[in-house]
Parts: structure tokens; sequence; C-alpha cells
């Protein structure tokens, strides 16, 4: 069911279920899935996610599985630090929480203590708090910022939903952002006859490919997501690519030059929605933390500047950051579909 390295043999050998949903057909459904797994009853997910003194980087080997509800407020309002797309009314809610991925430079690596994956499975009650979002005006909203949905979709199955939801709900717009290369799932929704509506966005994120090797662990390489891009180009999906966050590395000039030309040189900029570009930036609160589990990491011991409780490589940086890949990607797409953070 899995066509990259979404998942390895060891995880999620212990899940964790909420007594609340032992019954839910989304949480039997994955259990299905596991049938050699040892489960565990729980009264409540942040009993196992949240206990301090776990070791983040050890678990991410072989993380555990936790079922649970999602309570309380489940759309927020997109962060500032995250590019809205021209769009007045921006949201994000999290399915899952947590990244099967290890991207060195992720700032879930500062939000959560754990590596543990917690996938929540009440859906239908998001849909109700976007229902009655919808009814006050248009929303935009980004479903896969703080995992990547489509490495877990054959887990899940929370994109299929999600798509199908989308398609009743014309002044919607759905982001699904990824690095996954698991896009045979895809396909083979669509051969099942599940329509895909042009508001319903896949979003691959690249790097180049030294930057991916070297720092964003577990993830598919960079030809495997250009091949699932092209893939979903024949698949008629609404695409967009984000080069987010630009890395200052040595030689990164050329690493994105020719990061780009690769890029363009096998995928039409026409088969594309629009392409985002940001600069690295991360919370006060986060790098602290981010530091004190990867204490030998280069990336994240770059002294960066601090700004409005935002580390960054600082304004000025940021600008020649952004302006260059701004002015190598206009080689190949038109300005007026690249949006940019800085």
């Amino acid at each position: 069911m899995f066509s990259d390295k979404d998942l390895l043999n060891r995880a999620f050998a212990h899940i964790y279920v909420e007594d609340k949903v032992k019954n839910n057909s989304k949480t039997l459904d994955i259990l299905e899935l596991f049938q050699n797994s040892t489960l565990i009853s729980i009264n409540h997910y942040k009993d196992v996610f949240t206990p301090g003194g776990q070791n983040l980087l050890l678990s991410k080997h072989s993380p555990s599985l936790i079922i649970a509800k999602k309570e309380g407020r489940l759309i927020y309002e997109g962060a500032p630090v995250c590019e809205n797309f021209g769009n007045e009314h921006f949201y994000y809610t999290s399915l899952i929480m947590n990244c099967y991925y290890d991207c060195e430079y992720c700032y879930l690596i500062g939000m959560y203590p754990s590596a543990n994956i917690v996938i929540f499975v009440n859906i239908e009650d998001i849909f109700s708090e976007l229902n009655q979002l919808l009814n006050e005006h248009p929303v935009y909203i980004c479903i896969s910022y703080d995992t990547d949905l489509l490495a877990l979709e054959g887990i899940t199955g929370f994109i299929k939903e999600f798509i199908s939801y989308t398609a009743k709900h014309k002044n919607l717009t759905v982001e699904c952002r990824t690095k996954s290369a698991n896009i045979g799932i895809i396909k083979k929704y669509l051969d099942e006859g599940l329509i895909i509506p042009k508001n319903f966005i896949f979003a691959w994120t690249f790097s180049p490919a030294e930057i991916s090797t070297k720092y964003e662990h577990k993830t598919p390489n960079f030809d495997s997501r250009l091949k699932a891009v092209k893939t979903a180009i024949s698949l008629g999906l609404s695409l967009r690519l984000c080069f987010d966050p630009i890395l200052k590395v040595p030689n990164w000039e050329n690493l994105y030059s020719e990061m780009l030309n690769k890029i363009f040189m096998e995928i039409p900029a026409q088969a594309l929605k629009d392409i985002s570009i940001g600069s690295f930036r991360v919370s006060k609160d986060f790098l602290s933390k981010m530091k004190k589990k990867r204490e030998n990491s280069i990336i994240l011991n770059y002294p960066y500047t601090l700004e409005n409780g935002v580390y960054s490589y600082g304004l000025v940086e940021n600008k020649k950051l952004t302006e260059f890949l701004i002015t190598q990607s206009a080689k190949y797409i038109d300005k007026s579909k690249i949006f940019t953070w800085e």
C-alpha cells in the first residue's frame, strides 16, 4: 500500500487507542492494517504523547501510533509565518499530529515532545466546523502543516474524505502539502471514480537534492518527488510547488539554480497553479527546543537573527534569498504565479 519509504517495518509496533474511540469505524479500519501490533488502551492521548524525558531522535526510528479524538477547537487561523496566497480567510487544521519524516529544520521538533504519531479519527467534526465557516465566507484551509497526510494516506484515507467534501463546496479551497511520492494511491482513487476538484491543491515541497539528502531524513529523494509531480500532472491535479525553506548552505545559489532548472526541464510551468518561496524561519521557543534535541545540527546552530519572536537569516538576508529564487523562477514561470514569504 506504501509506494515509497513512508513507513518502515518497525513503525507502529505499539498502538495506543483512546477508550472513547475504540469502537469508531475509522479506528477499526486502521487497526485492521496492524494486526500484529500490540494494542494498549489509554484514557487520553496526552498520557502517552506529552510526558517529558522522551528521546525524540531515538523514537523517530520506531514511532508508536496513537489513535484519539480531537476535542475543543478544531480549525485555527493561519499563522503569520505561513503564506496565505492572497486569501483573506486563511485557516489550518491538524488531523494528524507529527510527521513520519525527519527533516532537521522542521518546527515540529520544537513543537512536540514526542516522535509518536497521533491520528484524530473524528474528521466529521472538522467538517461540521468547516460548514459553519463556509456559511459565513469563503475558506482557504491547509490540512497538512503538522504532518504529511499523503505519506500516511494508506492508513487514514483522510485525503480521500477531504477531496469528497471539497467537491461539494465551491467556496472552499484546500491545500495538502507533501514531500511524499505516494501518488499511486491518488491514481487508485481516480481509477475508482473519485473526482478531484480544482479547488483541492496538492503542494509538493522541494529542496535541492544535496540538501534533501543531508537534512530531510526518511523523505523520498528529489527524483522520486519529481516523478510523483509528473504523474500528478498526467492525472490533471491542481498543483503547487513549494521551495520552502530556502537554506543558506554553502554554494546555495548554484544548488537552487540547478534544482529549478531540473524541475522545469521536466515540468511545464503551465501545469502549475503557482509556486511558493520562503526562507527559513521558526519561532524563538521552538528553535531553542530544536537545538536541545539536535545539538550537532549544522542547520539549527546557525547564528540566526531574532526579530519579533521569530528566528531567521534576518530581513536583509531573507530578501536576498527570496529575491534570488524569484529571479531564477521567473525564467520558467510567470511572476504573477510566484508567492513569497521573506
